[in-house]
């Protein structure tokens, strides 16, 4: 289900609405065709986060004023500094690579419908960055919802960020600190393999399937302290949505069983090896996998089980495979 409609939500629709509307107010004829979402477009629901062209209106053509219009729903679409944090860490990447900050950024923005008129959708898509909003009158969803981080930990100083910095430290930090709390019994039902896989296993699938991911300890085997470092982890995740839409999240894993959500760890438990871990839940899944360039390459993933892309694919699309 979508989120249902309240003061907040309604405030946030009215936010991106009014947002998306300026943007595209802002573009030149040329740039407002590329933006289009055409609502039959057969692969509308492709997507990817490997680096390469996307269809769309690429964002290194904008100029500052439109630029800052994008940004502006960028952040009104999402809770957390993480999503914009992955754009600077890409800069960061390629300043490292080319030897000097990028003039632009490889992303693609498009916008679907009319902004604030009934149906409508944006999603901004480029390597280690896919938001894909879809919102119906006064509800909205967010996924599928991907960030990433090349390198996770910056080697030195490029493109404004400090040697050191960690996008997704506390993607890392809150599951190992989960781990460190267990007793070895419960460890060892959480650990399942010494080999982390080579990347998310959802991958970029229009419809994510929960059943490729390894089975785990449930949430609700866990003592108090060990449930708080889950709860905050699966929060940490839900944060990178508007308030709102990370509460009604929240509240709707609850309802459905939040103790049979499962936390499931791959690879050796030592920082600075290749790891993943997953969680996963009635209503949605999560995924991180740190293992490429010597595990300094983080991936990490957000899929609404049953609100995808704003409705309930993935229901549809098993109930029709299984007749």
């Amino acid at each position: 289900m979508m989120v249902d409609m309240t003061d907040d939500t309604a405030t946030t629709t009215a936010a991106m609405g009014k947002a998306a509307a300026a943007f595209l107010a802002a573009l030149t004829p040329q740039q407002r065709q590329a933006v289009r979402l055409p609502p039959d477009d057969p692969h509308r629901h492709r997507w990817t986060y490997l680096p390469g062209d996307r269809p769309g209106q690429p964002v290194e053509e904008l100029t500052p004023e439109q630029r800052g219009l994008l940004d502006e729903l960028v952040r009104a679409g999402s809770g957390d500094e993480v999503t914009l944090g992955a754009v600077r860490v890409e800069r960061a990447r390629r300043a490292l690579v080319l030897g000097a900050v990028p003039d632009g950024d490889k992303y693609w923005v498009r916008i679907g419908g009319e902004p604030g008129d009934g149906a409508w959708s944006w999603r901004i898509n480029g390597h280690h960055l896919a938001i894909h909003v879809e919102v119906r009158d006064d509800r909205y969803t967010v996924t599928p919802h991907f960030i990433g981080a090349e390198p996770a930990r910056l080697p030195a100083d490029a493109a404004g960020l400090t040697s050191g910095y960690r996008l997704l430290a506390p993607e890392e930090d809150l599951p190992r600190a989960l781990l460190a709390a267990m007793t070895p019994d419960r460890r060892a039902v959480a650990v399942r393999g010494d080999v982390a896989p080579h990347d998310i296993l959802t991958r970029f699938d229009p419809v994510a399937d929960p059943t490729v991911l390894p089975s785990g300890i449930p949430r609700g085997e866990l003592d108090d302290v060990q449930r708080d470092l889950f709860d905050r982890l699966l929060r940490r995740y839900l944060d990178r949505a508007p308030a709102d839409y990370a509460a009604t999240c929240w509240a709707e894993a609850r309802e459905a069983g939040l103790d049979t959500m499962e936390f499931t760890w791959l690879g050796p438990l030592e920082p600075g090896h290749g790891h993943y871990y997953c969680l996963r839940g009635p209503t949605l899944l999560i995924e991180y996998d740190n293992t490429q360039d010597d595990a300094n390459h983080a991936h990490s993933v957000w899929r609404h089980l049953t609100d995808d892309w704003g409705r309930d694919q993935l229901r549809e699309h098993y109930q029709d495979r299984h007749r």
